[in-house]
């Protein structure tokens, strides 16, 4: 079985493609430099360098491919939601020339509604190009990343959390190795046809305050949820060089949140993963936050 992974050295792809390789696969990987690759990881697959952009070095590289796991890699375009469209544009291209049986796509809760939800619109663009190829496609609905909070150490040192999100308003979040674990599954198997959404929603839906208790519990760390406005972020973020065009694509996530809108897939035993945020906190941001303390000094209590 050939199977091709893209981003295998994202948080997800790295566990798509350990587990792939764990289940006895020769997975293709397809990534820009090589280098980022683990090593011994990297004896284990075969290796192509390419932009993903680039249509016709897709197509080539994903000649013979029994599946595809496609991730819409971030670009530099003004506008997110054409970079998305484009790189869509291009597995699309990948999966018609070769007639890949079946593709995965990394989506996000969200891209269901199509429009009004700013970076997620061009996953929902993807998504419709990937149904156009006539393949099996499943595309995995992933709520929010524990590792987004990864991005936020420095606020987080300062006791704060922030989001334009009503602090009580809850949402799915999930480790992106859970993510990992469902897509490798939906690769390696060959009974599901058509085309299939799944929803990736971690162990439970948290709003922020919950989110902010966990961390404290989690951590020994004391951290508050605090709600800013969106005028408040898109200043910050055109500080960071941000253009108008990407500055509405982040906000317009959060403004599709706050509506009235219900994920397609709704929680169940199909959609709900195991790993807690509270077991993720204690792994990856107690050393942060608390440098030098015993982690089995205090064990997480939040779930």
């Amino acid at each position: 079985m050939t199977i091709v992974v893209t981003t295998p050295t994202g948080h997800v792809g790295s566990r798509v493609t350990t587990l792939l390789t764990q289940a006895g696969e020769r997975p293709t990987v397809l990534l820009r430099d090589r280098t980022r690759l683990d090593a011994a990881l990297s004896e284990l697959c075969d290796v192509v360098e390419l932009d993903l952009g680039d249509a016709d070095a897709v197509a080539r590289a994903t000649a013979g491919a029994d599946a595809l796991y496609w991730v819409d890699p971030p670009t530099t375009d003004d506008d997110p939601v054409a970079g998305h469209e484009r790189m869509g544009t291009s597995a699309a291209h990948a999966v018609r020339t070769n007639a890949i049986p079946r593709v995965v796509l990394q989506s996000s809760v969200g891209a269901e509604a199509r429009h009004g939800f700013g970076d997620i619109d061009g996953l929902a663009r993807t998504e419709e190009l990937l149904d156009a190829t006539g393949a099996h496609v499943t595309h995995l609905r992933c709520g929010y990343f524990f590792t987004n909070l990864l991005m936020d150490v420095d606020q987080l040192t300062s006791g704060t959390l922030t989001t334009t999100l009503p602090l009580d308003q809850p949402l799915p979040w999930v480790d992106p190795r859970d993510i990992g674990d469902v897509a490798a599954a939906r690769l390696l198997s060959t009974t599901w046809t058509g085309r299939t959404t799944q929803g990736v929603h971690g162990p439970a839906d948290l709003s922020f305050d919950d989110v902010a208790r966990i961390l404290t519990d989690a951590t020994g760390h004391t951290v508050v949820a605090t709600r800013v406005t969106d005028e408040e972020v898109a200043r910050e973020l055109r500080g960071f060089g941000l253009t108008d065009a990407q500055v509405d694509a982040v906000l317009g996530m959060s403004r599709g949140l706050r509506g009235d809108f219900v994920p397609e897939d709704r929680r169940s035993a199909l959609t709900t993963t195991p790993t807690t945020l509270a077991a993720w906190a204690h792994e990856h941001l107690r050393p942060v936050l608390r440098p030098g303390q015993d982690p089995a000094a205090a064990e997480p209590t939040g779930g």
